[in-house]
């Protein structure tokens, strides 16, 4: 009946001695006729295994050697299950196993392959840093896909950043001086458009930068596109060593997998970088200035925003100079109503615009009445209080020109310790179609100090129950405190209060600028009949 099975059947007696095969096995084992040694016509782990169920006996369990009872027959994979007859002798069944090993093979490569991009796609989606991204594909297409990666990104100028990385190495970054087009597909794959597959190219066509020294021998490179967002990420370059073997049709399949997750990672952080860069720009322009003394008078300003992790805000100072000495310098400090980006962006356009108007610093009413003209035909439904000031030096003292526009009146901080409000009141900018603002002078003395600020300051809540706002009388209380200060200490002060009374909690943008008259002495003429000059 076995005869007849359809799987190969091979009997031999105790000796190795072949009895029986029948038709099948007779299609496999074509030598393996009745009397023959199972030794000279069967394959080595067939025998092998025969061997050693023999010599166990009727105690042998083939569960024990199944390991051992798989092997080759004229190139396909064969699992032989053993029968222990009555009489001692074995008949061994044959089973072609081929195509179950090969499925799990292509299982198991799926898998791990699966599994590959995976991690490819954490790791390179974890970071925005272009050259992290070109070190990761690198070192990544190394470690699976090739002996030697090399991710090459387009650039506007003749120097290609090209990052290199042999397998187990580190990748190495080098700017090369090269010609795409010199590289048959390079130029078609940086450029992205028309879209193009991957190419095989001739090892001896490679130019000596695209060859480490050390990896010898070339046997085949494959210059695969880096696809990004709409244009193009760069380029992939594997190569393969001689002995190894050359690309297939399926890894190159599975490269260009790993590219499209590798490219849109360096896409994605090459815009990321553009857009930092030019955040940047736009942002050193919206940042207010750093504050020094001009013309013998002392400035000091400190801005906070409403959230720490942004730079800019509502809030604005600027302090222009005069443009001819012993003329009044120009300050001004503003309070855009609402936050964020939108609010800076009015605030960027406010200050060019106060910029634009300084021929006419003298005229406070008429600089607040044209800002208010322009923001009236601005497609913004913002508005801003201001106050302006011109401050020169005169003498010893400092000679103020106030002006509010909706804005809290600056604080006069005189030598005796007593604060006051300038007595300047007016409207808001941008609401109305006209508007009235009243200008007042000050003088200070030296040591004496002005101050303008934002309602940040005074409207922050805090202290003990939460809810208190810092208020105007607690901020008079603490400037009587800062008789004798320099403007720096002033601006500290009153900034520092106001985070203690806020804590921890959400605030509005903070604004503080102090105006000095710095602390002088007298310098007699040397004959004594001028009236001398003061020191700076």
């Amino acid at each position: 009946m076995w005869g007849s099975a359809p799987y190969p059947v091979l009997v031999a007696d105790p000796r190795g001695v072949v009895v029986r095969c029948n038709d099948a096995a007779g299609l496999i084992l074509p030598a393996a006729t009745p009397g023959a040694s199972l030794t000279d016509v069967a394959p080595s782990w067939l025998s092998a295994a025969h061997t050693r169920l023999g010599s166990s006996a009727a105690h042998a369990d083939p569960a024990d050697t199944e390991e051992t009872l798989r092997g080759t027959i004229a190139g396909r994979r064969f699992e032989a299950h053993p029968t222990v007859r009555d009489d001692g002798s074995v008949a061994w069944w044959l089973v072609d196993d081929t195509d179950h090993q090969l499925a799990k093979e292509a299982l198991l490569m799926e898998r791990e392959r699966t599994a590959f991009l995976a991690k490819a796609s954490n790791v390179l989606l974890s970071s925005l840093n272009l050259g992290r991204c070109m070190d990761v594909t690198a070192q990544l297409a190394a470690e699976s896909l090739a002996d030697v990666a090399l991710a090459i990104a387009p650039s506007r100028s003749s120097r290609l950043p090209v990052v290199t990385c042999l397998r187990g190495g580190t990748p190495v970054l080098a700017d090369m001086s090269v010609d795409p087009d010199d590289v048959p597909g390079l130029g078609e794959a940086l450029r992205g458009f028309p879209p193009v597959p991957s190419r095989w190219i001739d090892p001896a066509a490679a130019p000596a930068w695209m060859v480490p020294e050390e990896l010898g021998p070339v046997g085949s490179i494959v210059i695969t596109p880096l696809p990004g967002h709409g244009t193009s990420a760069g380029a992939l370059v594997l190569l393969r060593k001689a002995k190894t073997a050359s690309f297939s049709s399926e890894e190159e399949v599975f490269a260009r997998l790993f590219a499209a997750r590798a490219g849109a990672a360096m896409s994605a952080a090459r815009l990321y970088a553009e857009q930092t860069a030019i955040t940047d720009v736009l942002m050193r322009e919206l940042m207010p200035p750093a504050l020094h003394q001009i013309s013998g008078v002392d400035f000091a300003g400190s801005y906070r925003p409403s959230a720490d992790h942004e730079r800019i805000g509502g809030d604005f100072y600027d302090v222009h100079p005069a443009a001819v000495e012993g003329e009044a310098s120009l300050v001004s400090l503003g309070d855009v109503c609402g936050k964020g980006l939108e609010a800076a962006v009015l605030t960027g356009k406010i200050r060019n615009t106060l910029h634009a108007l300084l021929p006419l610093a003298d005229d406070h009413s008429r600089m607040l009445g044209l800002l208010n003209t322009a923001l009236l035909n601005s497609h913004h439904a913002r508005f801003v209080t201001l106050v302006l000031a011109s401050a020169r030096r005169r003498g010893n003292q400092v000679d103020l020109a106030l002006t509010s526009a909706g804005h809290p009146s600056p604080l006069i901080i005189r030598a005796d310790g007593t604060v006051h409000e300038a007595d300047t009141r007016g409207t808001l900018v941008g609401a109305l179609p006209a508007i009235t603002a009243a200008t007042v002078t000050e003088s200070l003395a030296p040591g004496e100090s002005c101050v303008l600020y934002t309602d940040g300051i005074t409207e922050a809540k805090g202290g003990p129950m939460g809810d208190d706002l810092f208020g105007d009388e607690r901020l008079k209380r603490a400037l009587a405190g800062c008789v004798g200060m320099p403007a720096e200490g002033i601006v500290e002060h009153v900034q520092m209060l106001a985070a203690q009374w806020l804590g921890d909690r959400r605030h509005d943008d903070m604004a503080v600028v102090v105006i000095s008259a710095p602390r002088t002495h007298h310098l007699s003429a040397v004959n004594g009949h001028t009236r001398g000059r003061f020191t700076a």
